[in-house]
């Protein structure tokens, strides 16, 4: 028995091909797809040239250009003859026979003509002629009855461009620009919005029992809290498993009580942070790596009693050098690295007074009492190997990472609430470290190059010299980590 293939005429008729002629033809098979396969057939094959010289005429502009995207245009008339073949096949499958056959007769509902409506997608609007039925019980699934979009292509690539810091301002002029495609500020916010509860089971997911260290960072960002915009840390923390890799643990600010005008970092928010992470499933932390937070101490001590507060020395250096000239900055960080790298306590104490009594710690006093201010929380340090104080000490990937959310916030003048800020915060950095992996797998791709660079920023990121460090903190803290 033969087959026969049609293929689209100058008119959009069919035109049928000689019997023998089989639709999918193998002779060109190229050993990577099986024949009969429809990825076998190129769709290049399956198009007329007249039916593409008749889209291109009908798609160029008043200087007879080519308008690829945006009303009638060559990729909008595609995804229009796509869309409503689509929604041709959903109402044969919700009455249940195709058109014109005779089990639709006496059936109790039929086909009942065609109503026009226009519909955003990634390429601009697009105006198609959805079905009905009459009963009016067909519900089409790819465009849902007073939906004024296609879920999927536009709604991915809004929630990319806000990831990248665009607000919604920006997105909008950029959708109207290129794609001709107009929408409301609300309608923006709500198909970001739709990643909220996503961020927020991100915000409540398990975390593991025990963490070797936890790194707490925090940029700062504007967000209207009682009617009021202002400063807010945003704090994330950064933690090391048992298995040396790190992981964001978690975003959180600080609530502005009524009755005051700023955000405090009181010790009640420090409270609250401390009590996620238990009712998360943190039952240990070793080490609790920030820069002098008010209030952390004593809360992260009632939450977890063992755990050791470490100021953070990178927080110290530079704080240290903020007075410095720039022309003495290598000079004095110098001499600031004698006190973070001697061999004991006593050798450090050492280091700072001499410092102190050379012609730059007199010419800047205030280097070294920063060190002198902050000597109870920085000696604890001293007490570990390089190993351990290289991976206390190391904060590149966190530095690194709060650089590129620096580089997505600052674009926006506020944010509405703290809710917005998590949001913004989550997607970036799913879409920082998708960006990494993206580029360690282009670079393996090329013969020649190295391929040792991490794949993620911070997620999942091994720790370098992990075994090490691990029998380190094993026998200094005896069955807490592994």
């Amino acid at each position: 028995m033969s087959i026969t293939r049609q293929e689209p005429g100058p008119a959009g008729m069919m035109q049928a091909h000689e019997p023998g002629e089989v639709l999918g033809d193998t002779s060109h098979y190229d050993g990577e797809n099986p024949p009969g396969r429809a990825e076998a057939v190129a769709l290049r094959e399956l198009i007329d040239d007249r039916l593409l010289d008749a889209l291109l005429e009908r798609s160029k502009d008043e200087a007879g250009g080519l308008r690829l995207t945006g009303e009638g245009s060559v990729l909008g008339e595609l995804v229009k003859a796509v869309l409503e073949r689509a929604l041709a096949a959903e109402l044969t499958a919700h009455l249940g026979y195709e058109r014109l056959e005779r089990a639709g007769h006496n059936s109790g509902n039929s086909r009942n003509g065609r109503i026009g409506k226009t519909v955003q997608t990634s390429v601009g609007p697009v105006a198609v002629e959805v079905p009905r039925d009459r009963a009016g019980t067909f519900e089409p699934v790819l465009i849902p009855k007073r939906s004024g979009r296609i879920s999927g292509g536009l709604d991915d690539m809004i929630i990319s461009l806000y990831a990248h810091g665009m607000t919604v301002r920006d997105i909008l002029h950029h959708l109207e620009q290129v794609y001709g495609t107009k929408m409301s500020h609300e309608q923006v916010s709500r198909i970001t919005d739709q990643v909220l509860e996503e961020a927020r089971a991100w915000q409540h997911r398990p975390l593991d029992p025990a963490y070797a260290a936890v790194f707490l960072d925090a940029i700062m960002v504007k967000v209207r809290d009682n009617h009021v915009v202002q400063n807010k840390p945003a704090y994330i923390a950064v933690g090391i498993d048992a298995d040396g890799e790190r992981h964001v643990l978690g975003i959180w600010l600080a609530r502005t009580p009524p009755e005051s005008a700023t955000a405090g970092e009181s010790g009640r928010f420090w409270a609250s942070v401390t009590t996620d992470l238990r009712n998360r499933g943190v039952r240990d932390i070793l080490i609790a790596c920030c820069d002098g937070l008010a209030g952390f101490e004593d809360a992260i001590h009632a939450a977890f009693p063992a755990t050791i507060v470490q100021r953070c020395v990178v927080h110290l250096v530079r704080n240290s050098l903020r007075p410095v000239a720039r022309r003495d900055a290598e000079a004095v960080a110098r001499q600031l690295r004698t006190i973070y790298t001697a061999p004991s306590e006593e050798a450090a104490l050492d280091a700072l007074a001499a410092f102190a009594a050379s012609p730059l710690g007199q010419k800047y006093p205030q280097a070294a009492r920063v060190w002198e201010d902050a000597w109870e929380g920085f000696t604890p340090f001293l007490a570990f190997t390089p190993g351990v104080r290289k991976l206390l000490y190391t904060t590149n990937s966190i530095e690194s990472l709060n650089y590129q959310l620096r580089k997505v916030t600052k674009a926006r003048g506020h944010f509405p609430t703290d809710d917005a800020v998590v949001k913004l915060l989550w997607l970036a950095i799913i879409n920082i470290e998708d960006k990494r992996a993206r580029e360690r797998a282009a670079r393996r791709a090329q013969t020649g190059k190295r391929h040792d660079q991490p794949a993620r920023l911070i997620e999942g990121q091994r720790v370098m010299a992990w075994r090490e460090a691990l029998n380190e903190l094993d026998t200094a803290y005896p069955g807490r980590i592994r």
